[in-house]
């Protein structure tokens, strides 16, 4: 088990491989950044290892049954927790709600690895969108499937009330700070 960590970080290499995000970063980054942050708050590998691979269900080929065969069942249910089902047979803006609802419900009556894992994510998301809007302003919401900064400050602020058992934390701190000099004007 010592090694599933390194495991993930090879497996995540190639599922992620040329993908790039929104922001025209490489996409590797992202999950080794949630990793970073939520190896603030633990040091179980497992955990780690399912904050590398938060992605690979939902954005690459990777199937659950993958995870689970590589990594073990409670890996595979970190991951799924953090996986959003996406609708192919939608159009992406119109799911967005549909899909930011349901997977809320999943962070709501989660435990506290899940908590860790989303506030890894979404506060790596949060520098990225805190870095963009200080360049581009309000225009940094039109490369998201929800343009609407209301809604996207929704979004954000259940993650925060749903996380907020993990407050005692930096990362909660910093995702907090970033959340209201964001979404600041957009109440």
């Amino acid at each position: 088990m010592a090694n599933i960590f390194y495991r993930a970080i090879e497996f995540a290499m190639k599922a992620h491989e040329g993908q790039k995000r929104k922001d025209g970063s490489v996409y590797l980054l992202h999950p080794l950044e949630d990793a970073a942050i939520v190896g603030t708050m633990t040091n179980d590998l497992e955990i780690l290892a399912a904050a590398v691979l938060h992605d690979t269900v939902e954005d690459t080929d990777t199937t659950a049954e993958d995870i689970l065969r590589e990594f073990g069942e409670r890996v595979a249910e970190l991951v799924a927790h953090e996986t959003e089902d996406k609708r192919p047979e939608m159009d992406a803006a119109e799911s967005w709600k549909i899909r930011k609802e349901e997977s809320l419900a999943v962070l709501r009556t989660s435990g506290v690895e899940t908590k860790m894992l989303w506030l890894g994510d979404k506060l790596s998301n949060m520098r990225a969108l805190s870095r963009d809007y200080d360049v581009i302003g309000i225009k940094v919401f039109d490369r998201f499937n929800e343009k609407d900064p209301r809604k996207q400050r929704w979004y954000h602020s259940k993650v925060l009330e749903y996380t907020s058992e993990l407050c005692g934390f930096a990362a909660y701190k910093e995702y907090k700070e970033l959340f209201d000099r964001v979404f600041k004007d957009y109440e």
